[in-house]
């Protein structure tokens, strides 16, 4: 029986996978025309599962040479002849071990310069062998190279890039590679600035005749909806396949790993836990969300990569920043290096000229690392939430109307003397840091991004099955406060919610705090007033 698999390689036999076939489809196109090539994606983006599915779409008009320098040793790049007889045996363990077809001529070839010592070989020894085997081979070669992050930080490797360059400039007078993919985190044609100190060098690439590769490799709606299609003919589970697949979206914006753990969680885990009974009960929205909420808990590599360089890089987490709590629309601009790193590294997207988070798992994990500092930790409005928390549970229901009145007391107590005025990242970040030890380990959050701007921001709490929404603003006079309130009940609409809460900032000096509740449309409104 096939499963779901966030670990290596997807294997159609053996695991639930999206159709592949258009991504392959516009692949092709690209090697038919002889592009070269690189696919950076973030990691555990697919690139292994693509390549994997390319090398047998591709095998019948083409040799492909797939290989994976995640089977290089460091020490394979300390010199050009070490590297130069460590390619040549990978040439030959795939002509052993998976079937590649190589003519016994080239076979013989490549066995030799393995068998020279190292000191003795250039890089021109390897190249004239497979030039010759370009010239004599029956159908165009492509050359198919994964993880090649393994070699980035290697001058070896840049010359080996450096040569592939040089091929394809002669290709017209000289034999060559037909097509050359390098699949990896890091984008080839900025490895250049990781090796040299100057200025002069700082851009140059070793390999910037490679075409640009926009082909989408995250998951769609539609994908997302085929897979599950696949697992409900197997065990008819009655999901609603159409919002299932919209909300596992909604949450991963088809990021392809965190796609497959949602769906892994709920079959392996979920499907039999007390709370959800059965596959029936699990696949459900409400089997989604506590499958996100499993996931924000976990370590991973995926994680730990996200989190280091946030943490290692003061800019990026200072843009980050800005957008989360601050609501900023910050201009995309892809020369800023903290702004191109973390596009690289998956944790941001172009949209529309603007940087967003890349999805909302990545989002909430983001805004739980701001607010798990010690300084705001050793808050007084932190540490009474989290005394307190009992208070707010009562037969396993989140009361938010209660966390409310809480707040509006602790936060008048804590800061109602204070001179002057705050800004919305302040009191966004102070609300935040008062419900998260409320909810934690139980409960999860995210932020509605439409609402995430300099006006007001829209806090979505799910708790045990149970939504709540709140919004949180500056008050700006009775007009714009209105506003807001229709603001709120349109969206409660959407989510089919008949009870909403505001959280509002007051700076008036004649501002009455408390809770107070509204009737607006059908819906109930409580009202906060700080």
């Amino acid at each position: 029986m096939k499963v779901f698999n966030t670990t290596a390689v997807c294997i159609p036999e053996l695991h639930y996978m999206v159709d592949l076939t258009e991504r392959l489809q516009k692949i092709k196109r690209m090697v038919d025309s002889g592009k070269y090539f690189t696919i950076n994606r973030a990691r555990q983006y697919g690139k292994t599962t693509t390549l994997k599915a390319l090398e047998k779409y591709l095998k019948e008009e083409y040799i492909v040479i797939s290989l994976d320098f995640q089977r290089i040793d460091s020490d394979a790049f300390s010199s050009v002849g070490k590297f130069s007889k460590t390619f040549a045996r990978l040439l030959l363990d795939a002509n052993e071990f998976q079937g590649m077809e190589i003519p016994q001529e080239f076979l013989e070839a490549f066995r030799r310069l393995n068998d020279r010592v190292s000191s003795d070989v250039n890089m021109d020894d390897l190249f004239r062998i497979i030039m010759r085997w370009c010239r004599e081979a029956e159908k165009p070669i492509v050359l198919m190279i994964d993880e090649v992050d393994s070699a980035a930080d290697n001058q070896v490797f840049l010359d080996f890039l450096a040569q592939l360059r040089s091929n394809y400039i002669e290709r017209n007078t000289l034999p060559a590679f037909w097509s050359v993919i390098l699949a990896g985190v890091t984008d080839i044609k900025n490895l250049r600035r990781k090796l040299r100190h100057g200025d002069a060098h700082k851009f140059n690439s070793p390999w910037n005749i490679a075409a640009d590769f926009n082909i989408e490799m995250s998951f769609t709606v539609r994908d997302i909806e085929g897979m599950l299609g696949e697992y409900e003919a197997d065990f008819h589970t009655g999901m609603d396949m159409g919002k299932i697949a919209r909300t596992v979206y909604d949450y991963t914006g088809g990021y392809p790993f965190l796609v497959s753990r949602i769906c892994q969680l709920i079959d392996e885990e979920l499907s039999s836990q007390d709370r959800f009974e059965s596959p029936q009960k699990a696949w459900t929205e409400d089997g989604v969300r506590e499958a996100v909420r499993k996931i924000l808990m976990e370590r991973s590599t995926l994680f730990e990569s996200l989190m280091g360089k946030v943490h290692d890089n003061s800019e990026l987490k200072n843009i980050l920043r800005r957008i989360l709590f601050a609501g900023e629309a910050i201009p995309y601009n892809p020369d800023n290096i903290a702004v191109s790193d973390a596009q690289m590294y998956g944790f941001i997207r172009n949209d529309n000229g603007f940087i967003k988070i890349a999805n909302r798992i990545f989002e909430t994990r983001l805004y739980n690392f701001f607010l798990n500092t010690e300084e705001l930790q050793n808050t007084e409005i932190y540490k009474i939430a989290s005394r307190e928390k009992e208070q707010f549970i009562r037969d396993g229901k989140l009361n938010m109307e209660q966390i409310l009145n809480r707040f509006v007391v602790s936060f008048d107590d804590l800061y109602g003397d204070q001179e002057g005025r705050f800004d919305e990242e302040e009191g966004r970040r102070r609300f935040l840091l008062f419900v998260r030890p409320i909810i934690n380990g139980t409960g999860n959050y995210y932020i509605e991004a439409r609402t995430r701007n300099n006006e007001r921001m829209d806090v979505v709490i799910d708790y045990l099955g149970e939504r709540f929404v709140v919004e949180l603003k500056i008050w700006r006079g009775n007009a714009y406060n209105e506003r807001g309130e229709k603001q709120i009940s349109e969206y409660l609409e959407y989510y089919h919610l008949k009870k909403g809460y505001m959280l509002s900032y007051n700076f008036n000096k004649n501002k009455q705090i408390g809770v107070h509740h509204i009737q607006i449309n059908g819906k109930e409104l409580v009202e906060a007033i700080v």
